[in-house]
């Protein structure tokens, strides 16, 4: 018999958000993350490393016993939520979440070792855009050794190691300095994609892709929402402050009544997408109704993130035109990530099998 989802935050949870978010003050402000958007490095390692290395927190979802924390999907959540306020250019999502997970239906002691120590970072190359459950393209096998190009691959600039889907179904572990990574042109310049080539790399195999590959994107689309939260809690939180300084006829632009609306209306959804966020975090940790909580909450987090996000820039007026104004840093990765791990529309199609709701 399934309980009820747990939404609240525990004591812990606080307590690693107040931790994180600190950090990030001191690594991720945002004029240092434009700035890193401008540069030829765009993944902020410094940042990755005092989160990683210095808080342990690459290693959340792995037992300890391997190295890890042995946390649960609630506390990366947690985190996800700051890196989402911070729009933080770290590869947290891709190494400590997606290829985690990949390891661990695999059971992959050793890689699982290193990408909890934060030393390593890890890469599931497998498209950003590709659903839970979709297909997926994979690598061709040939005498033992990888050919082939994939591509959409978010974080693989930043990678140590990939792990690739073989046409014979394994799942690769391949060195990052055995294949080629080129950069390709991105909305969100916090999390660039990246094709990668394969020309006779070696791999060791780790398991079976499918299993691995599925368990992995359904944990990312979980939590992504949670990112998802975090931008549009930032976007929301910045608008009202604004408002509340920016003045006009000598009062403030936030006591005309017909903002007060929208803002109202922004909060409820805001709000909303908190609950969803947190139900599919809590379905990931408890593995309860976890198919169908994920769908509902990437069925409803991109669009409110999108829409937080253009209220924001269309609010801040003038100044939230500029490049200097982080604005278009969560608006772009608001954009970004309501096609990352499928779209909206397609986890409501998901969602309609799965409480076998017939379309009319």
């Amino acid at each position: 018999m399934s309980t009820q989802p747990d939404l609240l935050y525990s004591e812990e949870g606080e307590a690693l958000r107040s931790a994180v978010r600190d950090l990030l003050t001191d690594h991720c402000d945002a004029p240092g993350v434009i700035a890193r958007t401008e540069s030829d490095a765009p993944h902020d390692l410094a940042a990755w490393k005092a989160l990683a290395d210095g808080m342990g927190l690459a290693g959340l979802l792995v037992p300890e016993e391997l190295g890890g924390q042995g946390a649960s999907h609630r506390e990366a959540a947690v985190v996800l939520e700051e890196l989402g306020r911070a729009v933080a250019p770290v590869p947290y999502l891709t190494s400590a979440v997606v290829a985690t997970e990949a390891l661990l239906a695999c059971g992959d002691a050793e890689l699982l070792g290193r990408l909890a120590s934060g030393r390593t970072i890890g890469a599931l190359a497998v498209g950003l855009h590709v659903a839970p459950g979709a297909a997926f393209d994979a690598a061709r096998v040939e005498d033992g050794l990888l050919h082939g190009e994939l591509t959409g691959i978010a974080d693989a600039l930043a990678a140590d190691v990939l792990l690739v889907p073989g046409d014979d179904g394994g799942l690769y572990a391949v060195e990052a300095a055995a294949v080629t990574v080129t950069p390709r042109p991105a909305l969100d310049l916090t999390r660039p994609p990246a094709t990668v080539t394969l020309d006779g790399a070696a791999g060791r195999r780790l398991g079976d892709a499918e299993p691995a590959v599925r368990r992995a994107l359904r944990a990312g689309a979980g939590l992504l929402a949670s990112e998802q939260f975090g931008v549009a809690e930032w976007a929301l939180t910045e608008t009202v402050r604004y408002l509340k300084e920016r003045k006009q006829f000598n009062r403030p632009v936030g006591g005309f009544q017909a903002l007060k609306h929208r803002l109202a209306q922004l909060w409820l959804e805001v709000v909303n997408l908190r609950a969803a966020a947190r139900g599919a975090a809590d379905a990931l940790a408890s593995g309860e109704d976890t198919d169908v909580l994920v769908a509902v909450a990437q069925a409803y987090a991109g669009p409110v993130a999108v829409r937080a996000a253009e209220e924001a820039l269309q609010l801040h007026a003038g100044i939230g035109m500029t490049w200097e104004h982080p604005i278009h840093l969560y608006l772009k990765r608001a954009k970004a990530d309501s096609i990352a791990f499928g779209t909206a529309g397609a986890h409501r199609e998901t969602l309609a099998g799965l409480v076998d709701l017939q379309a009319p």
